[in-house]
């Protein structure tokens, strides 16, 4: 059976679908085993209550829906507003999603976890989460990581190398110098989706966008404490919405997801809706089928 499958894939190589196109795929970071099948899995219920936002712990300017999963900033002057998750996590590996369209972030705008006391309100307009010890941030509009009221680094770190690359590259039909400079420090757009990725055994956390893992943004978080996803803004109108996608505890996966996984990577997302076609016995079939 195994030499009939690795023939059936071979078979189908130049069907193959191109690689997506996006920016953000040459700076993708390699992923555990353990990161690979999770983000593979199929998302747990939309009603999770790990996708609430809490209706205590955010500023008053952050009004929530009905099914809590969104939250609004109403229009406030001179005032920076955060919420963050209703449930927090101590353990295990953990994935959400991140709706927050551009035109709505303005300035200012962070993603990150935070510990449960995290200050969620203060007055201007400035970094929320990731401004003191309690909470780490990543600036969407900057790409800057942000704690203990610092800006620590680029995110993704290989972004500025790249965006110098291709200033190198540019300056060739360019006279300006000045002009160069400053597209070597233009930031990267980052899309309105955003997942966040929380190692709570590892004490790590990390971002993918577009289906790229960029890397750890942070760690050395601190252990067996609970950990909240959290946002902040300065926008009047900005719309987050939060979703808990899937996790994993700390043992390795088994053998059968990553099986899985090899399967549908080699197959490509274009031609997942063929897996009935492979030459499998329709128990693992079925399998394959519950697993996408």
């Amino acid at each position: 059976m195994g030499l009939s499958l690795s023939r059936w894939f071979c078979s189908r190589t130049a069907d193959r679908p191109p690689f997506s196109s996006s920016a953000f795929l040459p700076l993708a970071v390699p992923t555990s085993s353990r990161l690979a099948v999770t983000l593979n899995s199929p998302p747990v219920s939309p009603g999770d209550s790990r996708s609430h936002w809490s209706t205590v712990h955010r500023s008053l300017h952050f009004l929530l829906s009905p099914c809590k999963q969104e939250a609004t900033r109403s229009p406030a002057e001179l005032s920076s507003d955060g919420v963050r998750a209703e449930i927090g996590v101590k353990s295990g590996l953990h994935v959400w999603e991140v709706v927050w369209r551009p035109e709505h972030r303005g300035t200012h705008a962070v993603v990150g976890i935070s510990r449960q006391d995290c200050p969620l309100q203060s007055s201007g307009y400035n970094v929320l989460v990731g401004a003191d010890s309690q909470s780490w941030g990543w600036e969407l509009k900057t790409n800057q990581l942000w704690h203990g009221g610092q800006t620590l680094k680029l995110y993704p770190e290989n972004g500025s190398k790249r965006s110098h690359s291709e200033v190198a590259a540019d300056s060739k039909s360019q006279s300006s110098s000045s002009s160069n400079a400053k597209m070597a420090q233009t930031p990267l757009l980052i899309p309105e989706r955003v997942l966040l990725v929380l190692d709570a055994d590892a004490g790590t956390l990390g971002f993918v966008v577009n289906g790229s893992f960029l890397g750890v943004a942070f760690k050395d978080l601190p252990r067996d404490v609970e950990l909240f996803p959290a946002v902040s803004s300065v926008r009047g109108g900005a719309c987050i919405r939060l979703r808990y996608m899937n996790g994993s505890t700390r043992d390795p996966p088994s053998l059968m997801a990553l099986c899985g996984l090899s399967i549908r990577q080699n197959l490509g997302q274009k031609r997942l809706k063929h897996m009935d076609k492979l030459p499998l016995p329709p128990f693992l079939q079925r399998c394959l089928a519950s697993s996408h």
